[in-house]
């Protein structure tokens, strides 16, 4: 991996197209759902999550060997994406990949808040951003939510978790500090307009429409909460559809929500997702439909611009989605779920 000399778009990209050809497709997901949980591992056996079934399945079992394979894997495969990229493009996916910094300090909090054991949360975390193992071991071992605060001092969360720590003290709730962690996130995730050509236009419009498609899922979780809170308090900047004072009000209405959208840049790629969006009955069909969205949109950008860091990070969002898939089927079927409750959890194309 380097981040000098130039980025080697043509190579990462040929190594991703290749990647992608492997992921889990609807129909196997669906066969997924008829499963039971040692079913899934060895169906996993015969894919690219062979290597890591096997190296843990002397170790765990059921769900639980699900869980943990699904998460080495995808940390390899984002560890390999590092690897293989150089110049500009190593930049680009690594200020990307820091999104699993912000998954990593999210989930430590909810253990804690939660009472969880520190073997339950360590196994939830996934090792592919820029925190290494012993920074992430501490995190584990911390005994409060306040030393996890003071433990990110100095790194991206540091000023934003800080300042949100009083919000959480007098809410007694978490929604201030994970709100803060997002912010963090995605408020560096959008360099600096500075110059870089068409490559680094290509990646401000890709992590633009990640931030906007953010703003209108935290603000509809806001409104459908009926929590007495303004959405702009939670806006997250960087993005290109949205300001910070308009936002709170299209939630209050899903059409001049969606007719936004349809007007915007967004418009003519998502119409069938946007369809789905106004159809929605619930705000989970409604999550699921905008996370469609960002897929096509991005599958969009990788098409018209093949050799660009589009289609690497649209890869990464593709990888998530199978991940998240496979996850919910099987927690779901520990659960005892029906298959069709499963299906209401899962973002089919």
């Amino acid at each position: 991996m380097s981040a000098a000399g130039a980025a080697n778009y043509e190579y990462v990209v040929a190594r991703v197209r290749h990647r992608r050809a492997s992921l889990f497709s609807d129909d196997e997901y669906r066969k997924l759902l008829r499963m039971g949980t040692g079913e899934i591992a060895r169906f996993m056996e015969e894919t690219e999550y062979e290597e890591a079934v096997n190296a843990l399945g002397s170790r765990f079992s059921g769900v639980d060997l699900v869980e943990h394979a699904l998460n080495q894997t995808l940390a390899g495969d984002f560890q390999d994406l590092l690897r293989w990229s150089e110049g500009r493009l190593y930049e680009q996916v690594a200020r990307y990949l820091r999104k699993f910094d912000a998954w990593n300090v999210k989930t430590v909090l909810r253990g804690l808040y939660s009472e969880a054991s520190e073997a339950e949360v360590r196994s939830d975390l996934i090792d592919a951003g820029e925190f290494d193992d012993d920074f992430l071991d501490r995190l584990v071992a911390a005994d409060s939510i306040e030393s996890v605060v003071e433990l990110l001092d100095g790194t991206l969360f540091d000023a934003y978790i800080e300042e949100a720590f009083a919000a959480y003290e007098d809410s007694g709730t978490l929604v201030p500090l994970e709100n803060a962690v997002d912010r963090a996130y995605y408020e560096n995730l959008v360099p600096p307009s500075t110059g870089g050509g068409e490559a680094a236009e290509l990646y401000r419009e890709f992590l633009e429409a990640e931030i906007d498609f953010r703003n209108v899922r935290n603000a509809l979780r806001l409104a459908r909460s009926g929590a007495d809170v303004d959405p702009a308090e939670y806006f997250i900047d960087g993005g290109a559809l949205f300001d910070r004072d308009e936002v709170g009000q299209l939630v209050e209405s899903r059409t001049e929500l969606v007719s936004r959208i349809r007007e915007s840049r967004y418009g003519d790629e998502l119409s069938d997702a946007l369809d789905e969006l106004e159809d929605a009955d619930s705000l989970i069909g409604f999550e699921h439909a905008l996370d469609r969205a960002l897929l096509e949109y991005s599958d969009h950008l990788s098409y018209v611009y093949p050799l660009s860091v589009c289609p690497v990070l649209a890869y990464v969002l593709a990888k998530e989605r199978e991940v998240d898939n496979i996850r919910a089927i099987a927690r779901g079927r520990e659960a005892g779920l029906s298959e069709d409750e499963i299906e209401e959890e899962l973002v089919i194309l």
